[in-house]
C-alpha cells in the first residue's frame, strides 16, 4: 500500500474508530492485538508505559500540580513524599496543601501564614524539577513539620497521653474560687486567705490573709474577692492591704468581674441581685434586678458585633441564674434595663449550669440538655449540642473548634465539627460546686484552633477534698 492510500485508509479507520462505543472501541483493539505480531506487540508494550504511566508533576504547570495535591488526604502526601526526589521536593514545596491539611485537624493559620503561596518558575528552565519558591519553601516545610506535630497531638489526645498532672498545697480549709490569668492561678479558700500560684513552677507568688472567698478575679497590682460575708473587697498583693470594700449586698457574693477603664466593678449574689460598683471609690451605682435565683455568674464584656440594641465596643453585662440569663447594656450612663432575658425553657423545667461563658459575639451555657449557643447579634438560638448524659456532663470552655467539657470521672475534648470527642483524660474524685466556682478551664486560646505553641500550660483545675489544688497541663509534645 502505498503512502498516500496508507493515508486515507488511516482516516477512515480512525474516524470509524472514533465513532465506536467504548464496548466496540475495545473489541476492535482485542481483534488487532490478536492480528499483532512480535514486532506490534512490542512496540505496543513499550508506548502503553508512556501513556499509562504520565508523571503529571513532571507535565503540569506547578499551579495545577499544586491544585491537584490538594485534594489528597495526608496520609496519601506524605505516601506520594516517597515516590521520587522530584515528588518530594514539589510536595514539600506546597504551603496551601500543608496548610490545609493543618486546618482540617483544626491548627489555626494565621494571616501572615496565609501568604506563602506565591510561586514563579525559572523561565530557563521549563523541567518541573527546577521550580522554585520566592521566600515560601521556609513556609510549606514549617507547614508540613506543624502538620506532623498536629497528627501526633492529636493522636496523643486519643491515647490520652496528651497531658499530665500536678497538685498545688498550702491551704488548710476548704478551696471554693479559682481564676487562672497568663500562667497565674489564683485560689479563695475557707482559710480566710487567697493565694496567688505560678502554674509553670507551682510555687505561690502571693499570699494573703482576706475573708472567706465565693469568688476572685486579679491582676497585676489588686486582687477582687466576692465573699460568702455578703461583701466583695479589693486588696492589693504587695502588701496584703484591703483597699476597697463594697458593702450593699444581703447574700453571698459568688460571681465578681471588673473593668478599669470604666471603672467598673459588678457582682452577682445569692440575693438575686446584681450591683455596679464604682471600682475606685466603693459606691454602688445601681442595683440591677428581676432575677428571681441567686445570681451565680456575670460577665462584664465589650460587644464584637452590631445590632439594633449595641454597637461594636458597647460593654455589655450579662447575669445568670438557675434558669435565666440577663443581657444589660452597660457603658459611662450606669442605668439600665434588661436588653434580653434567655431561658432553655419557659415553664423552668430545665436548668441551666454555672459554666456562662460570652466572647462578644456568641453566648454560650450548658443544661440538662446539652450546650446552647446563641447569636449576640440577634439573641437567636444557634446551636444546641446534645450530648449522652447532659445532666451529669458540664461544661468547661467553649471555642470556634473544640469544647472542652468534663464530668466525675473525665476530662473531654470535643471536636465542634463533628461533635465527635477527640480525647479524654481521667479525673480524680474532686470537691463538686453547684456555683460552679471550684473548677475552671486554664489556657483557652487553643479550643479556637490549635497554632503549634498554645497546646501548652494549665488546661483544668480544680479543689480537692483535701484541700488542694489538681491540676491538669498540656504535656511537651515531642
Amino acid at each position: 500500500m502505498d503512502s498516500a492510500s496508507y493515508e486515507a485508509w488511516l482516516a477512515s479507520v480512525s474516524a470509524g474508530f472514533l465513532a465506536q462505543s467504548d464496548a466496540q472501541r475495545n473489541a476492535s483493539l482485542d481483534r488487532l492485538i490478536a492480528l499483532s505480531g512480535a514486532a506490534q506487540l512490542r512496540h505496543l508494550s513499550g508506548g502503553l508505559d508512556a501513556l499509562l504511566k504520565r508523571d503529571f508533576l513532571r507535565l503540569l504547570p506547578l499551579e495545577l500540580a499544586f491544585h491537584l495535591l490538594r485534594w489528597l488526604d495526608p496520609p496519601t502526601l506524605l505516601t506520594c513524599c516517597l515516590v521520587c526526589k522530584r515528588w518530594n521536593k514539589v510536595i514539600n514545596s506546597c504551603t496551601e496543601v500543608w496548610q490545609g491539611v493543618c486546618l482540617e485537624l483544626g491548627w489555626r493559620i494565621d494571616e501572615a501564614g496565609q501568604d506563602g503561596s506565591h510561586w514563579k518558575a525559572d523561565e530557563a528552565v521549563q523541567d518541573a524539577s527546577h521550580w522554585k519558591a520566592d521566600e515560601a519553601v521556609q513556609d510549606a516545610s514549617h507547614w508540613k513539620a506543624v502538620y506532623l506535630k498536629a497528627r501526633r497531638r492529636m493522636t496523643q489526645l486519643k491515647e490520652q497521653r496528651a497531658f499530665e498532672t500536678s497538685s498545688l498545697i498550702g491551704h488548710s480549709a476548704r478551696v471554693y474560687a479559682l481564676y487562672y490569668k497568663d500562667g497565674l492561678l489564683c485560689t479563695g479558700s475557707d482559710d480566710l486567705s487567697a493565694k496567688l500560684w505560678d502554674v509553670r513552677t507551682g510555687q505561690c507568688v502571693y499570699g494573703i490573709q482576706t475573708h472567706t472567698c465565693a469568688a476572685v478575679k486579679f491582676d497585676e497590682q489588686k486582687l477582687v474577692t466576692g465573699s460568702f460575708d455578703n461583701t466583695v473587697a479589693c486588696w492589693e498583693w504587695s502588701s496584703g492591704a484591703k483597699i476597697q470594700q463594697f458593702r450593699g449586698h444581703t447574700g453571698a457574693v459568688f460571681s465578681l468581674d471588673y473593668n478599669d477603664d470604666l471603672d467598673v466593678l459588678v457582682s452577682g449574689s445569692a440575693d438575686f441581685s446584681v450591683k455596679v460598683w464604682s471600682l475606685g471609690a466603693g459606691a454602688c451605682l445601681n442595683t440591677l434586678t428581676g432575677h428571681t435565683e441567686w445570681v451565680t455568674k456575670v460577665i462584664l464584656q465589650k460587644s464584637e458585633v452590631e445590632s439594633v440594641h449595641h454597637s461594636p465596643g458597647d460593654h455589655i453585662l450579662l447575669s445568670s441564674d438557675k434558669y435565666e440569663i440577663k443581657v444589660w447594656p452597660l457603658g459611662r450612663e450606669i442605668n439600665c434595663t434588661c436588653l434580653k432575658t434567655l431561658r432553655v425553657s419557659e415553664n423552668r423545667s430545665i436548668s441551666l449550669q454555672p459554666r456562662l461563658q460570652f466572647d462578644g459575639r456568641t453566648i454560650v451555657c450548658s443544661s440538662d440538655l446539652g450546650v446552647h449557643q446563641w447569636d449576640f447579634a440577634s439573641f437567636q438560638l444557634r446551636r444546641v449540642i446534645k450530648m449522652d448524659d447532659p445532666s451529669n456532663l458540664s461544661l468547661l470552655s467553649f471555642g470556634e473548634v473544640f469544647a472542652l467539657l468534663f464530668d466525675e470521672r473525665f476530662l473531654y475534648v470535643m471536636d465542634l465539627r463533628t461533635e465527635a470527642v477527640s480525647g479524654r483524660w481521667p479525673l480524680p474524685p474532686y470537691r463538686k460546686s453547684k456555683r460552679g466556682s471550684s473548677f475552671l478551664a486554664g489556657v483557652t486560646s487553643w479550643l479556637n484552633g490549635l497554632d503549634g505553641a498554645n497546646d501548652a500550660g494549665l488546661v483544668f483545675a480544680t479543689s480537692m477534698p483535701d484541700h488542694s489544688i489538681h491540676l491538669v497541663l498540656w504535656k511537651e509534645s515531642r
